[in-house]
C-alpha cells in the first residue's frame, strides 16, 4: 500500500468516525506556542466531567459537593502525557507524572455553555502542582480568538486575583466530605516560556508511550496490504 493510499484511508476514517479526543487529535500545528484544547468542564458545571480514556466520551466523574466551581473552561491538550519528562521539570525527588494528559485552563471573556468542544488557546503560564507524589501541572492559557486577552503573552499580564482564584480551585476541588485532606500543593506559578517547555515535555512523554498514531496506522496498513 502506498503512502498516498494510506493517507486516503486515514482521511476516509476521519470523515466517517469521530476522533478520540486524546489520541485522535493533535496538540496543534503551532504547539507549544498555541495548542488545541479539548474542554471537559465549564464554569457552570456542578458535576465533574472527565474524558473516558478507553472510549473518548465524556464521563461523569463525581458531583461537585462543595460550592467551588471551575473558574474558567478546563480540559486537556491532546497527545500529551504527564510522565517522566514532565516530572523531571518539577525538580523534586521521588515524584512521577500522574499518567494523564496535560491539564489546561483557558481564560476567556466569552461563555462556553458546555464541554466536549475544541478551542485553540495560547499558553501564558502555569501552576506546578503536586498531588501527593504525582506531578499534576496546570497550564494557564488565553482563548486565541478572544480580543479581550489579545495582548496577554505572559502570566504577569494576568491579574493576581485571577491567578489566586485558579490556584484556590485546584487546591480544593478534589476534597471530598468525610475524607482526610489530600496532599495537594502548588509549588509555584511559572511563565509562558516554562509553560511551553512543560507542553513540549508532555508531548515527548506521549510519543515515548504511544508513538505517532498516524505513522503507526500507516505501518499497520502497509503490513496488511496484499502483495502482488
Amino acid at each position: 500500500m502506498t503512502d498516498a493510499t494510506s493517507k486516503d484511508v486515514q482521511r476516509l476514517l476521519g470523515m466517517l468516525y469521530q476522533a478520540h479526543p486524546w489520541h485522535g487529535l493533535s496538540a496543534g500545528v503551532n504547539a507549544p506556542g498555541s495548542v488545541t484544547v479539548f474542554v471537559e468542564l465549564v464554569p457552570s458545571d456542578t458535576v465533574k466531567y472527565e474524558v473516558d480514556k478507553t472510549s473518548g466520551f465524556l464521563r461523569l466523574d463525581r458531583p461537585q459537593r462543595y460550592s467551588s466551581l471551575s473558574p474558567e473552561p478546563y480540559g486537556f491538550i491532546p497527545r500529551t502525557l504527564c510522565d517522566t519528562r514532565v516530572a523531571a521539570l518539577g525538580a523534586r525527588a521521588g515524584v512521577r507524572g500522574d499518567q494523564d494528559p496535560l491539564d489546561i485552563c483557558v481564560l476567556t471573556e466569552r461563555t462556553l455553555n458546555h464541554g466536549g468542544v475544541l478551542v485553540t488557546a495560547r499558553p501564558i503560564g502555569g501552576l506546578r502542582m503536586f498531588d501527593g507524589d504525582e506531578v499534576d501541572d496546570k497550564i494557564i492559557a488565553v482563548l486565541e480568538s478572544d480580543p479581550t486577552y489579545a495582548d496577554w503573552t505572559d502570566l504577569d499580564d494576568c491579574p493576581e486575583v485571577m491567578v489566586d482564584r485558579i490556584r484556590h480551585y485546584f487546591l480544593t476541588y478534589k476534597d471530598m466530605p468525610g475524607e482526610g485532606p489530600r496532599r495537594v500543593e502548588i509549588a509555584d506559578a511559572y511563565d509562558a516560556a516554562t509553560a511551553r517547555a512543560v507542553i513540549e515535555a508532555s508531548m515527548a512523554d506521549y510519543r515515548d508511550r504511544f508513538g505517532d498514531p498516524e505513522a503507526t496506522f500507516s505501518e499497520i496498513l502497509k503490513r496488511r496490504a496484499p502483495r502482488g
